[in-house]
């Protein structure tokens, strides 16, 4: 993050290749960019999904690690070596109630689908490096 507390965030498990800004949002996860207050959006949580295990990110400009796991149904986050989200979907699994107009629709995200990367706004500045996916063996 260039200032101590921008916003983006990791799209995940996107069922299929996006046509328009919002289904990321509305079709996959979001691995959460922020050092916001609240539990549901920090950074390493799936944004309005999972409440955060840990709350290890550095304000900007300070350099952050996150390792993203996703294994069949389970994503698990960890943030500057400590983990912050280990979610197993299940066909039961009923997210927290939204307070914004703006959370994720309710439903099921796929095991596998496209990743990106969030553009969140003009005024919110987040680099990313060395961004690499690999196979879990």
């Amino acid at each position: 993050m260039r200032d101590e507390n921008d916003n983006s965030g990791v799209f995940i498990r996107i069922r299929e290749e996006p046509t328009e800004p919002w289904m990321p949002v509305n079709k996959g996860f979001e691995v959460q960019i922020d050092n916001n207050d609240d539990e549901f959006h920090r950074t390493g949580v799936l944004y309005s999904f999972t409440k955060a295990m840990a709350s290890p990110g550095k304000p900007g400009p300070m350099w952050n690690t996150m390792y993203i796991t996703l294994d069949g149904p389970r994503t698990v986050v960890v943030v500057n070596s400590a983990k912050v989200t280990d979610f197993t979907q299940t066909a039961d699994f009923t997210p927290p109630p939204g307070k914004h107009d703006w959370e994720p629709a309710v439903g099921a995200r796929p095991n596998a689908g496209w990743i990106g990367l969030q553009n969140h706004s003009d005024r919110d500045v987040v680099e990313f490096k060395e961004v690499a996916p690999r196979e879990l063996k």
